[in-house]
């Protein structure tokens, strides 16, 4: 494996697999996959990978899968960091890599450091993250936790495969929820009752008397004039209170961009005609209508109403149109439970600017989330008087694990938090149990230093790392490239989360079979100083599985 290869160990044998086919293709007359996953057997005396395209391959080409085997094997037979091809049963290739090759790895982990993992596959490709639409009238809640976390990780992966990514929150500042908010606030200040269809958490009442202690004059003002003066108040202390929080969680925006906004200086006006311009613009009933069912949408959809108003859809278009005029190839939304029926609306209006919707729009649901503490669902907010705040949550498990739990499931299942179990010290809880896994490599290094034993890049000794424990560790550890360059492809952060538990685990049974330190008296050894070095490369690759989850890898527990 060569030095600070963006490729992991396994997708360096696939390509050279494939290349080989590619080579062979005259002899095969079939077609030649674009792309191979290796497996890795569950006995490691069938190698460290294996692959059965010979059997896949068979029937297209119709030659035996042993013959297509053969082929594969002659032409991996001259690679380095191979040591053994063997053909077992009716086909399939078995790989053993060479010790060098392992301890490659561990060099080129040791080497990159906090980069091991970053690649080049989403390089010169310019993202526009959304993640986290909400008003300014009331704290953050689960719903928004969820993509708080996901959306933060997300964000971390693609620029880790090398993508230029731009997260931006969507402030939801239009509509009548803003003048409902501004009542609110008013009515609260003044002692009134609030209007039935505003807003009733107690953080209305903390908003009215901090603007009334900040703006004693606010109370001189009468009607719309006092009722929109809250409201613009309040809608600036409620993002500053969002801002604040999210800053708390380990989550930032690099665009705060109002919806308000897309109205400034005829932007709506110039994104109509933009749409007109493609040809998919018309009237009807006095509305102006974007014809998205031209794209597989189930039903046009109005821009501008008959009144002159403008539909919520007129916001989803401006909001479209200035993130590609922005210089955004890609547009990933992250959106509510609430919001299927928008996957199709949204990758039509991509389509009627002339965009390929498949690949310039990725839209994101998530499910729900339920918090569980002392055996019953959490449903209420002290502070909101609704579902239950990310304050709250954090409050009751800390960040590390509120994130790493939110994190860790794919994001259209539903979830179930346990309170209990992410405040436990125990393996049950899976952010502890994989913090604890470096934890406890930080004290094993701390220990070989103290008694002397040297580790590093220079001190690897792959042709001593023969334990089949040993061989399993430096297998997982060179997934990780692969790992995260899935998870940027597919959307999909919880794999990286999921990569980190088995890591651990792997980890675990390593130190359990493999013994790392001297005993007694026993003099260090070249094997002590290998097996320290190959500890050293496991908490490289755990700490940076953790930092692509915005999550602490502690040296100490």
């Amino acid at each position: 494996m060569s030095a600070q290869s963006n490729l992991s160990i396994q997708d360096e044998i696939s390509a050279a697999i494939l290349e080989v086919l590619a080579a062979a293709k005259s002899n095969l007359n079939c077609e030649i996959p674009t792309s191979l996953t290796l497996d890795r057997p569950k006995n490691r005396d069938h190698g460290d990978y294996a692959t059965s395209v010979a059997l896949a391959l068979a029937k297209p080409s119709g030659l035996a899968p042993r013959v297509i085997a053969e082929i594969i094997a002659e032409g991996l037979k001259a690679r380095s960091d191979i040591a053994a091809v063997e053909i077992a049963g009716a086909g399939f290739v078995n790989i053993t890599l060479a010790k060098g090759s392992q301890g490659g790895v561990i060099s080129n982990i040791l080497t990159s450091g906090k980069k091991f993992g970053n690649g080049n596959k989403l390089t010169g490709i310019k993202i526009n993250l959304e993640f986290i639409s909400a008003n300014p009238t009331g704290p953050l809640h689960l719903g928004h936790t969820r993509w708080a976390a996901v959306g933060d990780a997300l964000g971390r992966v693609l620029t880790a495969a090398g993508a230029d990514v731009t997260r931006e929150f969507y402030i939801n500042d239009r509509g009548v929820q803003m003048d409902k908010f501004g009542a609110s606030l008013q009515a609260a200040a003044l002692g009134q009752a609030r209007p039935e269809d505003g807003y009733h958490g107690a953080y209305i009442e903390d908003l009215a008397k901090e603007i009334v202690s900040a703006n004693p004059d606010i109370l001189k003002l009468a009607g719309e004039e006092q009722t929109f003066a809250f409201r613009d108040l309040g809608y600036r202390l409620q993002l500053a209170q969002q801002q604040s929080v999210l800053d708390a969680f380990g989550t930032h925006f690099d665009v705060w961009f109002s919806e308000k906004s897309l109205y400034d200086n005829n932007f709506f006006a110039h994104c109509q005609e933009v749409l007109k311009s493609k040809g998919h613009v018309f009237q009807l009933d006095g509305a102006t209508w974007l014809r998205t069912t031209d794209f597989g949408d189930d039903k046009d959809r109005v821009m501008v109403k008959s009144d002159g108003s403008m539909a919520y859809f007129a916001s989803d278009s401006a909001y479209y149109i200035s993130k590609r005029e922005r210089g955004y190839e890609i547009c990933i939304y992250m959106l509510g439970a609430d919001h299927h029926g928008y996957t199709g609306r949204l990758k039509a209006l991509a389509a009627c600017n002339g965009d390929d919707p498949e690949h310039n729009v990725h839209v994101l649901i998530g499910q729900m989330v339920k918090i569980m503490e002392g055996g019953e669902e959490v449903k209420l907010s002290k502070r909101a008087g609704t579902i239950i705040t990310l304050e709250e949550l954090v409050e009751k498990v800390g960040v590390d694990a509120a994130r790493y739990t939110l994190i860790r499931y794919p994001v259209d299942t539903p979830m179930v938090m346990d309170v209990d179990v992410l405040r436990s010290r125990t393996n049950e809880n899976p952010v502890y149990y994989v913090q604890y896994a470096h934890a406890r490599i930080c004290a094993v290094l701390r220990n070989a230093t103290d008694i002397g034993i040297k580790y590093g890049a220079d001190l690897i000794h792959p042709e001593l790392l023969v334990h089949e424990r040993e061989r399993e560790l430096i297998g997982a550890l060179g997934e990780f490239p692969r790992v995260v360059a899935g998870a940027a492809e597919l959307r999909e952060p919880h794999r990286v989360a999921r990569y980190v538990e088995e890591l651990a685990g792997v980890y675990h049974r390593f130190y359990a079979d493999c013994r790392v330190l001297p005993l007694g008296d026993e003099t260090p050894s070249e094997l002590h100083s290998a097996r320290a070095t190959l500890c050293s490369a496991t908490a490289q690759v755990i700490a940076n599985g953790l930092d692509l989850l915005g999550v602490s890898a502690p040296e100490k527990m």
